[in-house]
């Protein structure tokens, strides 16, 4: 049989691989000349590897995807972020470090917001570990009812589990107000939280906050050469099982033809193909029904229905002479995981609701994360590369100006807010890549900016992402054709599992196909 994948993310990539490994031919049709999607690595500055989305993987490294495809024989390596996560200290308080080693990180607590908190930390882990465990198992595979009630079964069940499924309904801040007093601990958790899209303040956010607790089992990493690793193993895998992968020829075109699909592309090809597999944004891959004669009618409706979102945030990219220096701690501290450049929840809120008015940040929020202080292949000698990620961003403006207009002031803000903790940074940056919300959407299709492709809103997850009809991956009326990546359950991210589970329905259904009998059992 034979399938094409359009798109090379690292989800479509997921599916390809586990659909050649089965012995189909399989081809990944990539619209941009750079493989990968936001799972991707290029040469920004002479020298420098810098990732063009993502930077530390999560998720997927709790999903055994890795493991399966045995990406490790085709040169994926990790390197544990440990400490995973840092906040500095500030007017005589000691920095927040978190630590792989729980003793270790509830020492740091203690010594910065006494020992109570520290306390509450260990327990706070030991309740949310097991629950991160099984949202982690939700996320593995599709979203089916049965599948999220196995996930969870046994878990805190007295009381026919209402007290847990308030828990799980409840916002990030009210779960953190239960547990913590030190604000700064708060704000540390919350913005680890807020990675995925959605202030702390929306219900349903708790589980994003709880997952800070599996960090101790297994930390974030850094694939070896930058994200795009992933992305490159994947590919190798491909290949190897006879998969074929073009990239800059995008697909135009998704059209039903007879019992299977007409892939037409950019520069004129007409593939045909038993199944396809659309990684791009859901939104794009409608347009391509559309131009392939889909109902107009029912694709205007899903289109009205999904909620994109106002955006969620931009991206420095630099350069420097040196790693950041904060105040009262050392590199080693500070260097390897996620820098939570925040000290009071205060700030998220104000600069969500900016975003959300369409207006820029009083103040922005900042992840610093210094890979090459983990990796120093991706920097040439005596020079250092950060990440400086910012919250919330918004892609359209209220006041109609173009983000040209204000991308590099932002960007000079971002620095200078880096270098209000490390003091001394902003005169080391040698260069720098800016990638404001537009930019975001022109080089990669992240649409409105959105690095999650759709709110990870409660409404728009598990059952019902990105909508209800569409949240099993199948289109309805399009029968062969499958959805992956971050519009799917469980989301963005780095996780691959929404193309291992559109893999699992193709090969099921593909499986029948072949032998009809199996339709009977």
């Amino acid at each position: 049989m034979t399938v094409v994948v359009v798109g090379s993310g690292h989800n479509a990539l997921v599916a390809a691989c586990y659909l050649a490994r089965a012995g189909h031919a399989v081809q990944v049709l990539e619209r941009d000349e750079v493989l990968g999607g936001a799972v991707s690595t290029v040469e920004r500055f002479p020298g420098h590897l810098v990732d063009r989305g993502s930077s530390a993987h999560i998720m997927v490294r709790h999903t055994g995807i890795i493991e399966e495809l045995e990406l490790d024989r085709f040169g994926l390596r990790y390197i544990d972020c440990d400490p995973w996560g840092f906040t500095p200290g500030f007017a005589g308080h000691a920095p927040l470090v978190f630590h792989r080693d729980l003793d270790a990180t509830c020492a740091s607590i203690a010594a910065a917001c006494g020992e109570r908190d520290a306390v509450a930390y260990r327990r706070f882990v030991e309740v949310w570990g097991p629950r991160s465990a099984r949202v982690m198992r939700a996320f593995g595979g599709g979203p089916t009812p049965g599948r999220l009630l196995r996930s969870f079964w046994g878990l805190d069940a007295k009381d026919g589990g209402s007290a847990l499924s308030r828990e799980f309904l409840q916002s990030g801040d009210a779960l953190l107000d239960t547990h913590f007093q030190d604000e700064r601990l708060k704000a540390s958790l919350a913005w680890f939280g807020a990675q995925s899209g959605p202030p702390m303040s929306e219900p349903g956010t708790a589980p994003m906050v709880g997952f800070a607790a599996l960090m101790h089992t297994l930390p974030p990493g850094r694939a070896v050469g930058g994200s795009g690793a992933l992305s490159a193993a994947l590919v190798r895998r491909l290949r190897a099982d006879g998969g074929v992968v073009t990239a800059g020829d995008a697909v135009t075109e998704l059209r039903r033809d007879g019992d299977g699909w007409r892939v037409r592309t950019a520069s004129g090809r007409n593939l045909h193909a038993d199944t396809v597999i659309a990684g791009p944004h859901v939104l794009t891959t409608l347009d391509l029904l559309r131009a392939g004669g889909f109902d107009a009618a029912v694709l205007d409706d899903w289109r009205r229905r999904i909620r994109v979102g106002p955006g969620i945030g931009m991206v420095v990219r630099v350069a420097t002479r040196s790693l950041p220096s904060y105040l009262g701690s050392s590199v080693g501290e500070s260097a390897r995981g996620l820098q939570f450049l925040v000290s009071d929840r205060r700030q998220l809120r104000l600069a969500y609701g900016a975003a959300s008015a369409g207006d820029l940040p009083p103040r922005p929020v900042v992840l610093a994360m210094s890979f090459s202080a983990l990796d120093p292949s991706i920097a040439p000698p005596g020079e250092h590369q950060l990440s400086l990620w910012a919250q919330w961003h918004p892609y359209r403006l209220a006041d109609g100006s173009e983000w040209a207009a204000h991308a590099e002031r932002e960007a000079d803000r971002i620095i200078a807010e880096v270098d209000s903790y490390a003091p001394g940074f902003a005169d080391s940056v040698l260069r720098r890549f800016v990638q404001t919300p537009v930019d975001l959407e022109r080089e990669m299709g992240l649409l409105g900016g959105n690095v999650m492709h759709v709110e990870m809103s409660l409404d728009q997850m598990m059952l019902w992402r990105p909508l209800p009809e569409l949240s099993g991956q199948r289109v309805p009326g399009a029968p062969g054709l499958y959805l992956t990546g971050a519009s799917t359950h469980p989301g963005g991210g780095v996780s691959g599992a929404s193309g291992r589970s559109a893999a699992t329905l193709a090969l099921r259904d593909l499986r029948r196909r072949r032998f009809p009998l199996l339709r009977k059992r």
